[in-house]
């Protein structure tokens, strides 16, 4: 499969009565944009607001970051299952809006929900700090259960994305990418020299609100399975989950999964990147078994010499994640984990739910529960009161100065475990 990703650079973005890019500035309509995207009577109201780096801005409580996408020509559409019909998507052409970014907010669905901070200390943590960031304000009607008010806002979400998204259909990229991924038996031939490497993508399906989606299918019904590493930056794969914001992959992350990106940068060069491998986070033993030793069996199937794995979340998918790392390396295969570490706020405490001296190889996104102040900043989107009560924050986090005291579990992405910020770890 060969997609080309033509981005479009957004350096600004601004309400206006036309919905138009211009001279690298995106010109919002947001009474028409309200009207386009707010179709669904599980939702009372809908506002938009902007939030660009720098500003002394924080939005709480956020669902999902999303990054507007179309596709130009290929298969299908973006978010296939959703917004599109299920076909195959991954190759032709996709225009992005790079630099722009969707973020939903409003009442709270569950306690895992995040905290992004335009500037200040926060803001160091999160990747959507730097993003221009149009903010959907979405209130539930009243006696919502809460999987209907998470699907009703996540589906707001990318019909706010791909409302923004068709302002690039008809315009010439700034730039242009391509990635490429042959079948399996052309793919391998091609480099015979180079090491081939596989990646072990897990998706966070641990129940009611911690659900990922393939195809529009709730990946708690997927068994392990093969994915072109291009349907992923079409939308393929989204996220529908409420896990603890510093790890959970919001949409935007999985569209641009930096594990993905880079053995594609070193595809040919130092690799030959084979494809990926979806598997899933599960709750019963019995099914972490059964997955970690198909997830196994495929990367041995495809001939693999080495595999990344990266989980979502903690605690209960660690186990999933060492089985994972065990299975393939009793197959004589090398791996690589990719986690982060809920190690207290000392540092002291051990760092994963499930470890084995066979996962000796280990990138970490740091330590989840590192504590941090955040000052009061000039305005807040969203609800701040649900700071009290979000995952890394406790009764009295939010302060009578607006000041919040907590842990960094509560900031969106700050221990990405794809990779997708800059804090991590090192050995001494």
């Amino acid at each position: 499969m060969r997609l080309e990703i033509g981005n479009i650079l957004i350096k600004d973005i601004q309400f206006a009565d036309t919905t138009k890019v211009e001279k690298s500035v995106l010109y919002i309509n947001k009474d028409e944009m309200i009207r386009t995207i707010n179709t669904d009577d599980k939702i009372a109201s809908v506002d938009l607001d902007i939030a660009k780096p720098g500003e002394s801005i924080r939005i709480t409580p956020v669902k999902d970051v999303i990054e507007p996408r179309v596709k130009i020509s290929g298969n299908g559409g973006i978010f296939p299952g959703f917004l599109s019909k299920v076909d195959q998507v991954g190759e032709g052409r996709t225009h992005v809006l790079k630099g722009a970014a969707v973020v939903t907010t409003g009442k709270i669905v569950g306690f895992q929900e995040g905290i992004i901070d335009m500037t200040g200390p926060g803001a160091d943590y999160t990747p959507f700090s730097k993003t221009l960031n149009l903010v959907v304000i979405a209130e539930p009607v009243e006696g919502l259960l809460q999987h209907e008010h998470e699907e009703a806002v996540r589906l707001l979400g990318y019909r706010a994305a791909a409302y923004l998204a068709e302002t690039a259909r008809n315009l010439e990229a700034d730039e242009v990418q391509v990635y490429e991924t042959k079948p399996l038996l052309e793919q391998a031939a091609e480099y015979p020299e180079l090491p081939k490497v596989a990646y072990v993508y897990m998706l966070q399906t641990q129940g009611l609100l911690h659900d990922t989606y393939v195809y529009g299918v709730d990946a708690k019904k997927i068994i392990p399975t093969f994915i072109y590493p291009t349907e992923v930056m079409d939308g393929a794969i989204v996220s529908g989950n409420c896990v603890s914001a510093c790890d959970k992959n919001p949409t935007y992350v999985h569209m641009n999964n930096p594990i993905i990106h880079d053995l594609y940068e070193r595809h040919g060069k130092d690799y030959n990147f084979l494809g990926c491998i979806i598997t899933n986070e599960n709750v019963y033993l019995a099914d972490k078994e059964r997955h970690s030793n198909m997830t196994a069996k495929l990367v041995e199937w495809l001939g693999a010499e080495a595999v990344i794995i990266s989980e979502e979340g903690f605690g209960n998918p660690d186990a999933d994640l060492i089985m994972n790392c065990k299975k393939i390396e009793k197959k004589g295969i090398k791996t690589v984990i990719v986690t982060d570490e809920y190690a207290g706020q000392d540092g002291a405490s051990q760092s994963l739910a499930d470890a084995d001296p066979i996962a000796n190889a280990c990138v970490t996104g740091g330590n989840a529960n590192q504590t941090i102040v955040l000052p009061k900043l000039d305005r807040v989107i969203g609800h701040v009161d649900f700071v009290n009560t979000i995952a890394g924050g406790h009764d009295g986090s939010l302060l009578a100065d607006g000041t919040i005291e907590g842990e960094i579990q509560f900031i969106t992405g700050a221990t990405s475990e794809v990779g997708y910020n800059k804090l991590t770890a090192r050995t001494k």
